[in-house]
């Protein structure tokens, strides 16, 4: 059994390959298939995002593929950056941009909750498309702490935890991350899927 694992973003592809047990499959992604352009995530949701990616992969592979969107939902921001998180700063931004961003964003404000949220969809030949999704809570911390990780990770304090994301050792992060909830999910629903069974 084979599955595409659709991102050409290595940290997100090194972080999947380490928190779930593919046994039963063949695991490719998208660096495998660099003749299939990056699919346009421009969806108003995580989930239609997830979604497209899946399908559109799924439909040039003719493969199974995975697919997931993740945002940082912060209260004090009506929500905000969540769909666009990866690109708030603009077209080409980088890490550091978004997190200064995010810091200026919530300067003087009180209130610092927000929590990372990761929708994952699995698409398969001739079946609907379908999705779960993994959630942590935390805090938005005022200075960026930490080298691990990537992403908001330098500010993002996970509920229960005195050190940030990227302070975090990756087996620890790996095992309470939201795209480990929305995996242990997957596991979970597509239990049968993923150990080659269907």
């Amino acid at each position: 059994m084979k599955l595409v694992i659709a991102t050409r973003n290595p940290h997100k592809l090194k972080e999947i390959q380490a928190i779930f047990d593919f046994q039963g499959l063949e695991i490719y992604s998208s660096f495998d298939f660099p003749e299939i352009p990056n699919v346009v995530e421009d969806g108003d949701t995580l989930e239609a995002n997830a979604v497209k990616k899946a399908v559109e992969l799924c439909k040039a592979t003719g493969l199974p593929a995975l697919a997931d969107d993740s945002g940082l939902e912060v209260e004090a921001l009506g929500g905000r950056p969540g769909v666009y998180s990866a690109r708030w700063s603009g077209e080409g931004c980088t890490y550091a941009d978004n997190n200064a961003k995010l810091l200026r964003k919530l300067e003087g404000k009180t209130n610092r909750c927000a929590q990372f949220r990761t929708v994952m969809a699995l698409a398969r030949p001739d079946e609907q498309p379908q999705t779960v999704e993994g959630s942590v809570h935390g805090v938005i911390i005022e200075e960026l702490r930490g080298d691990q990780g990537f992403g908001y990770d330098p500010l993002f304090m996970p509920d229960g935890y005195s050190r940030t994301f990227a302070e975090l050792p990756a087996e620890v992060k790996n095992r309470i991350s939201h795209r480990a909830r929305a995996l242990d999910a997957a596991a979970n629903v597509w239990n049968d899927f993923f150990q080659g069974r269907k």
